[in-house]
């Protein structure tokens, strides 16, 4: 089962967003990944998510690369070993766990392959939870239409990250959801940013009293940042929609904070 991102999940056409650089398309059970091969990373990740139907499942599965493409292509166990870094899911492992159980579980299997991850700082603090738990909260939110959610995400791939062991590691992610708000479209764009805990000066260096900060932003210029055309996601964008685009990103420092 390797259908991947649907454009059509939400009943409004979606298309998957378009980075400015080559990429290899690697579809999954209900995801794709837009791989850059020469930063050897996601350059975009879309999944749709059935909030309706999704399962709790046991934890299962093991980080693989994906025969599909060069190990070259990918950044590999090497990357992670003997360092503080984490194998972040791009595509959460519960996103496309939904339908029946043996669906359910192939698809969140598949979400260990390599092509799937980018390291982020080991350990966790309240804007990194919060980070992961932004789709149950846009599935809470659109909990009185269908349940339905479409899920872009990938590290900002800069040419300033700093290098290490054969890549340059990410210092910044982007998520937009996507649902369906009657017969509109909505959206909601958000950075994630380690740059405070990512040191590649000395080999890898994490420091103490770094943290994680996490952004509600414009997709606008999330898409300009990232280098990525989203579509019509920039018109459906709550943020502006609502009147409070700001002159700066917003800062989130709990699930109150954020405009849907």
């Amino acid at each position: 089962m390797s259908d991947g991102y649907d454009p059509d999940f939400l009943g409004i056409p979606l298309p998957l967003p378009s980075p400015e650089q080559p990429t290899t398309r690697l579809d999954y059970p209900r995801f794709s990944v837009l791989l850059d091969e020469q930063r050897r990373f996601a350059a975009v990740t879309a999944v749709v998510i059935d909030g309706a139907r999704l399962l709790d499942l046991a934890r299962t599965g093991e980080w693989r690369l994906d025969p599909r493409v060069s190990a070259d292509a990918q950044a590999g166990p090497d990357v992670y070993s003997r360092n503080d870094l984490d194998r972040g899911h791009l595509v959460r492992r519960r996103d496309p766990g939904w339908g029946s159980t043996a669906e359910a579980r192939e698809a969140t299997e598949a979400t260990f392959f390599y092509t799937n991850a980018a390291p982020q700082a080991a350990g966790f603090n309240q804007s990194k939870e919060l980070w992961l738990g932004l789709e149950d909260h846009v599935l809470a939110y659109a909990e009185t239409t269908d349940q339905r959610l479409a899920v872009f995400t990938a590290p900002v791939l800069a040419d300033d990250d700093p290098p290490y062991r054969g890549i340059r590691v990410p210092l910044r992610f982007w998520k937009i959801a996507a649902w369906r708000e009657g017969d509109a479209l909505a959206a909601a764009g958000f950075v994630l940013d380690q740059s405070d805990l990512v040191d590649t000066r000395q080999g890898l260096v994490v420091p103490p009293l770094g943290a994680f900060r996490t952004f509600q932003v414009s997709i606008a210029d999330l898409a300009t940042e990232a280098g990525v055309d989203v579509g019509p996601l920039v018109e459906a964008d709550t943020f502006v929609r609502r009147g409070l685009r700001p002159v700066a990103a917003r800062e989130l420092r709990s699930t109150d904070d954020i405009v849907l």
